[in-house]
This record gives structure tokens, sequence and C-alpha cells, in this order.
């Protein structure tokens, strides 16, 4: 299993499912530095909640929204261009765009796990804006994000192709990130970063 592949829509919560299983002994963190980082105060204590590379249309990692006309060789370099060539264990890869291109990644890497994160579009865009909106500074969403009605209406399309997915899978609701973590074949990550999906209100699975 070289990469761990992550889709949820912007305020989805989906970089705390992200964060909460990144310090996992398995985990490449080679793709982490201070300007891949983003801090916000939303939940009422200032943390860091952004890090690590984000791929995405008009980002950093400038994704092609049409990826599945991308080979597996290009892609792979692609992603791996955000680490370090010497960076160890399974990656990470979120991109939000992933919610659209399901079957395509199941395909091309049928022995890498995507984890899909859902919360219901009012509640994601609400807590999009309430962390940041457009002044988040990593990563940027202007570019493909481009307005709040835009946002609205990605943030809805993104939610149905997840819950699509969901439904086509037959998947079941994680309730943690320790369960996350064993069911993805990794080592738990540190007491320090135990999350309860429930208690955040957030729906997570693993495809």
């Amino acid at each position: 299993m070289k990469y761990i592949f992550m889709a949820g829509a912007p305020g989805s919560k989906w970089s705390s499912v992200a964060k909460n299983i990144y310090f996992s002994a398995d985990i490449d963190r080679s793709d982490a530095s201070s300007q891949r980082e983003y801090w916000h105060d939303a939940s009422g204590v200032n943390q860091l909640m952004h890090m690590g590379a984000y791929f995405d249309p008009g980002m950093e990692m400038d994704l092609s929204q049409q990826m599945n006309l991308e080979s597996k060789q290009h892609l792979e370099e692609f992603f791996d261009s955000a680490f370090d060539p010497e960076g160890t264990g399974i990656r990470i890869i979120k991109s939000h765009i992933f919610a659209h291109h399901i079957n395509f990644i199941k395909e091309t890497w049928p022995d890498c796990p995507i984890v899909l994160v859902h919360r219901p579009n009012d509640a994601c865009l609400g807590w999009w804006v309430k962390c940041g909106h457009f002044d988040i500074t990593y990563p940027k969403y202007d570019k493909y994000y481009v307005n709040l009605r835009n946002m609205a209406g990605i943030i809805a399309r993104q939610n149905a192709d997840i819950l699509t997915a969901w439904y086509d899978n037959n998947c079941f609701f994680i309730g943690d990130n320790v369960t996350l973590a064993d069911t993805l074949g990794i080592a738990r990550p540190p007491e320090e970063y135990y999350q309860s999906y429930t208690a955040a209100d957030i729906e997570v699975t693993v495809i």
C-alpha cells in the first residue's frame, strides 16, 4: 500500500480526520512544512489543522479536474513530488475532487484505501466559512472555488458523489481514528490524537 487517498468536501472536517492519523508511525510526513500549515480557532482553541500537501485545481498541487484522463505513472509522479524522495511510509493524498473520481482511484490503485469524509452541505459551508473562508492561507481556494455561491454548489456535488460511492460500496460508519487506523492497517497514532467522529459530528468510512 503506497497511498491512502482522502476525499471530503470543504468544511467536512476532513483535515482533522487526516491530522489524527497523520502521526501514525506508518505514515510518511515528509510533505509537511511551515508553508503547508494553516492554524484556526473555529473550535475555540487555536490549532494547527491544515498540514501537508493538498491536491486540487488551482491549489499549490494543481491537480487536473480530469485526473481520470492522466496515466497512473504521471499521477504518481505528481503525488510524490510533494514528498521528500527519501521519505518512508504510506503517503496520505488529500483532494476534494477525489469525490468525483472514486471509481477511477479504486481501479487504478486497487490496493490503496480511500477514506471518505461527509457532513451535510450546510454544515460544510458554515464550518468552512468559520474556519476562514477565502482568507485561509493554505491551501488557497480562490482560483477554483471563486466565491461562496460557487463553493456551495461544488460542496453539494462533492458530497453527492461521496454518498453515492458510500452506498454503492455498502460502507459502514467508522467511529474514531483508532478504528480508522485499524481498518487501514496502519499503526495507531499516539493517544493525544484520539478523535471521536461522533463527537465531532463527522461521518467517516473507507473503501
